[in-house]
């Protein structure tokens, strides 16, 4: 049984046709387990969402949504990434 560099559902291999995987192989193996646990552990594909009744949250939050009014994506990266980083600084349990 074989399992992924970072875990991951097994699987039955050959042991004949098994072998060393080369150093290019494992560190691209090491390198994508290692992003696959960055994304599971900020998930950056949706927007954050301010806490309630946090003023600093509200500030980004507010200039996000002119941004989006305005077309303006540049402006709304940004937004996300102050609020993102605040989150992660002040409301991370």
């Amino acid at each position: 049984m074989l399992r992924p560099v970072g875990g991951g559902r097994e699987w039955q291999a050959d042991p004949d046709a098994l072998r060393p995987a080369t150093q290019r192989e494992r560190i691209g193996a090491g390198v994508r387990a290692a992003n696959e646990r960055a994304r599971a552990a900020d998930d950056t594909s949706r927007p954050p969402l301010p806490v309630r009744g946090c003023a600093t949250c509200e500030e980004p939050a507010a200039r996000r949504e002119v941004a989006r009014a305005e077309y303006d994506g540049s402006t709304e990266t940004d937004a996300n990434v102050l609020l993102r980083r605040h989150h992660n600084q002040e409301h991370r349990a």
